[in-house]
Parts: structure tokens; sequence; C-alpha cells
């Protein structure tokens, strides 16, 4: 069905009134309008919402329904409509953001057009080593919200993803691979791995992604940074698997190179997560829409001039 709200309005006015003209006159409208938006309405639904004798109309068994889902809806919208109205009014608060050290990068971005528009809201990062640690902040309540890539399952939790997460290969340049063009990922077997830790989402996720291709990479380093990390590929020690989100300055500056490995990038996505028991104040529910709303606009226009790019070679 396609009805709009103004149309559940008219509805529910006339089944309270049961009539088309003193409900036209309670809403200001002309009575052939109103006679209108029935018709379109019973056309929508398929079925007859009134029994009309002469100029008195009662609810059909279809009708009194139909009064039932319409109030839902409306109070649906009643309720969102209070909940903006909150936001729009905030001006004050406190809010605790946690987030696996890979989100770094860009949720310190989002914060600041966030405090744009809601400048009185104070800001407090926490950011964890790996994903097991952002964990056990959730599970202590010492954030609101998390900005992670795999929600936990061992915690009851609301998770939304707001935003593409895309994982590369990355190796300095005039490193040997960028000569070979598109490449399987068994081109990769003679070179050294540098990796981060267990327990960091993006070892997960290489993981994974080498399993579902029957890979054994040569691993020769594994680090809890994803700086050190960068260093050490620059430095010309082996290539990596990192968060795209993590490689911005260096993919721009031509210090690093993206290596196309087939299946790549690996598209995860980013989540924003709280404990379902915890109510959320005003402003991490304020933060929780702008993620959802505008992160990923954002996000993207810093990953697409360089997926974009011509391969080196």
């Amino acid at each position: 069905m396609n009805l709009s709200f103004r149309q559940l309005r008219v509805f529910l006015e006339v089944a309270q009134q049961g009539s088309v003209s003193r409900a036209a006159e309670s809403l200001h409208l002309t009575p052939p309008a109103v006679s209108m938006q029935i018709k379109e309405i019973e056309s929508q639904v398929g079925l007859p919402l009134f029994d009309r004798v002469g100029r008195t109309l009662s609810l059909s068994t279809a009708g009194e329904y139909f009064v039932v889902h319409a109030k839902r809806m409306l109070a649906a919208l009643r309720d969102a409509e209070n909940a903006m109205s909150r936001f729009k009014r905030l001006e004050h608060g406190l809010l605790t953001v946690g987030m696996v050290s890979t989100a770094k990068y860009f949720v310190p971005r989002l914060l600041a057009l966030f405090r744009q528009e809601h400048p009185g809201i104070d800001v407090r990062l926490v950011v964890s080593s790996n994903r097991k640690a952002l964990v056990e902040l959730l599970q202590s309540s010492e954030c609101d919200l998390a900005v992670m890539g795999r929600p936990p399952r061992e915690l009851d939790v609301r998770s939304e993803a707001f935003a593409a997460h895309p994982l590369v290969f990355v190796c300095p340049p005039a490193h040997p691979l960028l000569l070979l063009g598109h490449l399987p990922v068994g081109a990769l077997a003679s070179f050294p791995f540098i990796v981060r830790e267990q327990g960091s989402g993006t070892r997960a996720s290489m993981e994974h992604f080498f399993s579902e291709h029957r890979f054994e990479p040569s691993i020769t380093m594994e680090m809890g940074s994803n700086e050190t990390i960068k260093q050490a590929v620059m430095a010309g020690m082996g290539v990596s698997f990192l968060s795209m989100h993590t490689l911005w300055l260096e993919l721009g500056a031509g210090l690093l190179k993206l290596v196309d490995v087939e299946g790549t990038p690996v598209m995860r996505t980013w989540q924003v997560v709280h404990l379902q028991s915890r109510v959320l104040s005003p402003a991490a529910e304020a933060f929780r829409y702008f993620l959802i709303e505008r992160a990923e606009s954002v996000l993207q226009a810093l990953d697409a001039p360089l997926l974009a790019a011509p391969p080196a070679g």
C-alpha cells in the first residue's frame, strides 16, 4: 500500500466523526477532498472500509481493523517526531565512544562533524588495542557506544551497520608484486607477511579470506599496531593486509601501494554497538543516529579516489 500519513489522519477523522462533512470541517478541507482521499485509501487497501447508509458512514469489519493499524502508524510517527525534536534541542551532555584501534582513523572526523551540529556535547574517546578489549569495555558499561567491525556474540547487544569497510593488501612502492598486475592469491606465497595480532578484527578478516582461498601466508612478524605495521611495510620488511581506513594518508602520498589481489578489496561493515540493557543518553542516541545517516557518505568520499586509482606497474 502506498498511503501517506495525511491520508491516515483523514481516515481516522472520518471514522471518528462518522460523516465526511463533519470530518472536512474538523480538518479544514472541503467534503469532496475528504471523499476523494477515502476513495483513494479504499482503492489502495482493496476493501471497503466504511458501510454507507445515506450520508452516514460506519466502519466495516475491515475498517475496524484498519483503524488499529492507522493509529499505530501515526503513533510511531509522533514518537519519531518527538525523538527528532529532542535531538534538535540537544545542547549538553557527555558522550563516551569506544572503538577498535582501526576506527580511530575516521571516528574523530565524524565526531568533528557531529559537534558542529551539537557543540555543547562533551566527547570522550576510548581506543581499545583490539576487538577483545573493546568487548570488555562494552561489558563493563565504560562506553555508551562502540564502533567495531564484528559485534560480539557473547553479549546481548544491539548492532547496526553504518558504513562499508574495505580491507586491502599493501606493499611499498617499487615492490615486485606491483609489476604483476591482477594477482591470484597464490602469487603472495613467496612474500613475507606482517600481520595484526590474534584477537584483532583485521587479523580475523585476513584469516577468513585466506581460509576461503585455501592459502597459508608466510607470517614473519605479528604486531599490535597499525602504525608499526605500516612503517615496517614502508621499510620493505614485507607486505600486509590492513583496513583501507588506516591507509588514507600513506596511499595518498604514495608511501604505500595497493596490491591488486583477486577478491579484494575484502568488504566488511562498520557497526555501531551498544548493550541492549543500557538506555542510551540523548547524546548517545544523537550520535548513533548521525553515524547511521551520515557516516557512509563521508567514508565513501575518502575511499573512492584510492580504490579507483589505476594499479601500479
